[in-house]
C-alpha cells in the first residue's frame, strides 16, 4: 500500500490531437484535456504532418494548463511527467516531448516517456477497476494492429501484427475511394448501419501464422470492386459496401483475437486504439469472446481515440516500478510495441 496519493501529469502529441490529462493513482481521471485537429486535417483528406506540428506549438501549453487547473492540482504537487515519445510523426512528437522536458527541468520532477500503443492498451485500466494482469490485448489503430500478451503491468510479449496495412488505415483508405471525409473509420461504421454486411463477399486473409494480419488484399479487393462496377456502368450500394468491408476486417479480427485466447488459456481481452470505437467489433468481440470462456474490457469512446489520460495512466506503473527517462530522451517515430 503506498503512503500518498500520485499524481501524474500525462502530455499527449503523436498526431493530430493535442492532450493533457491529470490522473491520480493510476486509475482516477482528474482532467482530460484535448485540442483536436479533425477540422483543419479533413480538407486534405489525412494528416499533414507539418500543419499538425504547428498546431501542436499553438496547442500544447494552453492545454497543459488546462489540466492542471480543472484538475486543481498545480503543478509543484505533480510526482511525474509523463509524456509519448514514440511512435508517431517525429516533428509532432516533439513539440509534446519538448514541453514535457521544460516542465520536469523546471519543477524538479521525474520524466517518464511512454510508448503511445502501450498507452492505448492502459486506456482500459481507467474503465474497469477489477482488471489486472496478465491478459490478452487486441491493438487495432491506423498505424498498428497487433495481438499482445500483457503478462505485467511492465511486461509485454508480442503474438503477432500486421504484415502490411493496419485495420484502421484500411479503413480510413476505403472511405477515401468512396468519397467520404477524414476520418474515414467512423463514416464507414455510420454507412454500414444501412447495408447488408453479407451482400458482397470480401476475402478474408488468415494467413499461416494465426496470429498475424494482412489487410492490403482486403483493401484492394473492395477499390477493384467498386472500380469493376463503374468501368461496367453498374450501380453501387455503398452501404453494402461499406457493411460487408466491416464485416470481413471484424470477421479476422475477431477470428484471430479467440485463436489467441484459447492458444494462451487467458480470460480476458482488451481492445485498444481507435478502432476499438467500433461498435459492430465490440459486439462480434464479446460474443467470440464469451463463447471461448473469457471477458472483453474496452476503453469508453473518449479513451479510444489519442488522448493524455491512457498516457498519465501508463506512465504511473513506470513510476511505481521506478522507471525515469533522461532529459535527452528523443522522439521515436517507429517506437515498436512491446
Amino acid at each position: 500500500m503506498q503512503d500518498k496519493d500520485i499524481y501524474i501529469l500525462g502530455i499527449e502529441s503523436s498526431c493530430d490531437e493535442t492532450a493533457a490529462a491529470v490522473v491520480k493513482n493510476g486509475r482516477e481521471t482528474l482532467s482530460n484535456i484535448i485540442a483536436s485537429q479533425i477540422m483543419v486535417h479533413r480538407r486534405f483528406g489525412g494528416v499533414v504532418p507539418e500543419i499538425a506540428s504547428r498546431k501542436h506549438i499553438e496547442h500544447v501549453l494552453p492545454v497543459i494548463d488546462e489540466a492542471l487547473k480543472e484538475a486543481r492540482v498545480p503543478l509543484e504537487r505533480i510526482d511525474a511527467v509523463a509524456v509519448t515519445y514514440g511512435p508517431g510523426l517525429v516533428g509532432a512528437l516533439l513539440v509534446g516531448l519538448s514541453a514535457a522536458k521544460a516542465l520536469a527541468w523546471a519543477a524538479g520532477k521525474p520524466l517518464i516517456g511512454v510508448n503511445h500503443l502501450e498507452g492505448h492498451v492502459f486506456a482500459n485500466f481507467l474503465n474497469d477497476p477489477d482488471l489486472e494482469p496478465p491478459f490478452l490485448a487486441l491493438v487495432v489503430s491506423g498505424g498498428h494492429t497487433a495481438l499482445l500478451k500483457v503478462t505485467g503491468y511492465n511486461s509485454f510479449e508480442m503474438l503477432g501484427q500486421t504484415r502490411d496495412d493496419a485495420a484502421g488505415e484500411a479503413f480510413d483508405k476505403v472511405a477515401r475511394v468512396m468519397g467520404m471525409p477524414y476520418p474515414g473509420g467512423p463514416e464507414i461504421e455510420k454507412l454500414a448501419l444501412a447495408g447488408d454486411p453479407k451482400a458482397i463477399d470480401f476475402p478474408r486473409a488468415m494467413l499461416d501464422n494465426p496470429f498475424e494480419f494482412s489487410f492490403s488484399g482486403m483493401k484492394s479487393s473492395v477499390i477493384n470492386y467498386l472500380h469493376n462496377q463503374e468501368q461496367a456502368h453498374r450501380p453501387v450500394n455503398k452501404a453494402d459496401v461499406a457493411a460487408s468491408f466491416q464485416d470481413a476486417v471484424t470477421d479476422v479480427l475477431v477470428q484471430k483475437s479467440v485463436l489467441a485466447l484459447k492458444g494462451t488459456g487467458l480470460k480476458e481481452i482488451v481492445l485498444a486504439g481507435g478502432v476499438s470505437a467500433n461498435k459492430t467489433l465490440q459486439d462480434k468481440l464479446a460474443a467470440a469472446a464469451g463463447s471461448a470462456g473469457a471477458r472483453l474490457v474496452h476503453p469508453t469512446k473518449i479513451l479510444c481515440t489519442d488522448n493524455a489520460v491512457m498516457i498519465a495512466c501508463r506512465g504511473y506503473y513506470q513510476y511505481v516500478a521506478g522507471d525515469r527517462s533522461p532529459l535527452d530522451l528523443n522522439a521515436d517515430p517507429a517506437l515498436k510495441l512491446g
